[in-house]
């Protein structure tokens, strides 16, 4: 009999991203405007990233004259920021469960520099090398794993040694050359579009991803609601809804379009669609999901209530090894290139790209669509300034700064919380 899901029970953090997390019936009844905006206050943290992005986004609009949201540039930017968006994937799940992984952009490097081997030396087909650096990625995160989750070793010191070791697996795997050029098929993984249908105007295989995708997010935040409201977790007042619901889908056709507009949907776009899909329905929907929320917010609790803590942990970074693998292929794909020196900073933008996106700095709280948000937030900022002609290090340093006020909204949240709950 599997052990029950102590979430709930037992941790005493807020839980605001946890799915099971239940919320104030705050739109039950009286004004709906009234209702929603008290459910907005209590959704602060959330909203307030998207208001971010979107504000984000207007301004560089407005300060490039128009050129951030050109179809060309939407697709530079989906291609360019998808490996980074990748590794915050796999990331949030291992910062909600409290621990942190600082190899990832070594394992890149590694796995790009063993397909490189594979492909070029080794002379096996693309598709071959591509499962086998999955199940290589599958092999370090193990490693990795085993001495954070039964020897008990701090994710920081283990991976950390990571780090350092891999980088220097890459460097020995590629006797510090670089390898090139790969075959069209793998480059494609990376900087490849779907098949286009028509010579002129807008590709109608994006349109039609993109209304199926519209019409997936309808019926799921239906669903959802239904569900949410069956079990009192959660009263989301119905005018919130529509409007999100609304904006959502009037987001997803626009940038259906932009993209029609140009050569249609890049391969790694419908790679990071199933990810995020996948990977959100195992956080919320899963018996592991939950378990996970519980182990960060409160471990000691979850190991009283039978989860099995290590398990899940060492499962959490054979996961990371699989996804920073991917990430990897997705990067020597794009650049057609297999070089020691990839992955150069990868695993800070990820961490990044997960607090920015509402992740809680002591874990049990997070989302993957968060995660992808913040992504794109720094994205977006990445794209944008260099446009502008910015220096790099002002860039740094812009960054650094909206990731620490990311983290100080965060905490702000959690007073205001306390203070409010005494």
């Amino acid at each position: 009999m599997s052990a029950p899901s102590p979430t709930q029970a037992t941790d005493p953090k807020p839980t605001g991203g946890s799915p099971t997390s239940r919320q104030p019936q705050s739109g039950s009844g009286g004004n709906p405007i009234t209702g929603a905006v008290s459910y907005l206050g209590g959704q602060l943290r959330q909203i307030g990233l998207f208001i971010a992005l979107i504000v984000i986004v207007l301004f560089f609009q407005i300060t490039t004259n128009g050129i951030t949201l050109a179809p060309i540039n939407v697709s530079n930017l989906v291609v360019q920021n998808s490996y980074i968006l990748i590794l915050a994937i796999g990331m949030v799940m291992v910062i909600i469960a409290g621990h942190i992984d600082l190899s990832v952009g070594s394992i890149v490097a590694f796995t790009g520099a063993m397909a490189g081997v594979m492909i070029t030396q080794w002379g096996l087909p693309w598709p071959l090398a591509v499962v086998l650096c999955l199940v290589l990625g599958a092999l370090v995160g193990a490693w990795q794993g085993f001495w954070i989750a039964y020897f008990g070793i701090p994710a920081f010191i283990v991976t950390l040694a990571g780090m350092l070791a891999f980088r220097g697996a890459a460097q020995i795997a590629l006797q510090s050359q670089q390898i090139s050029p790969f075959p069209q098929g793998f480059r494609d993984i990376g900087s490849g579009f779907l098949p286009a249908f028509g010579t002129t105007g807008y590709e109608p295989l994006t349109l039609v991803l993109g209304a199926v995708a519209s019409l997936a997010l309808i019926g799921t935040g239906l669903r959802g609601r239904a569900t949410r409201r069956k079990y009192q977790l959660e009263d989301e007042p119905f005018l919130w809804f529509i409007t999100k619901m609304v904006f959502t889908v009037a987001l997803v056709m626009y940038i259906g379009f932009l993209l029609a507009s140009y050569s249609g949907t890049p391969i790694v776009l419908v790679v990071l669609a199933v990810l995020v899909v996948a990977y959100s329905m195992v956080m919320k929907n899963s018996v592991f999901g939950r378990h996970v929320y519980a182990i960060g917010g409160n471990l000691h609790a979850a190991e009283l209530s039978g989860v099995k803590t290590k398990r899940v942990t060492f499962l959490l970074f054979v996961n990371m090894g699989v996804i920073a693998a991917l990430a990897g292929v997705v990067f020597t794909g794009q650049l057609n290139l297999a070089s020691p020196s990839a992955g150069n900073g990868f695993e800070l933008d990820a961490i990044a790209a997960v607090f920015i996106g509402g992740a809680a700095v002591t874990g049990g709280i997070g989302t993957v669509t968060g995660a992808i948000v913040g992504g794109l937030i720094i994205g977006i900022l990445n794209n944008g300034m260099s446009i502008l002609g910015v220096g790099t290090e002002y860039q740094s340093l812009i960054k650094g700064l909206v990731l620490l006020a990311a983290v100080a909204f965060d905490v702000f949240n959690k007073r205001r919380a306390a203070s409010s709950g005494k």
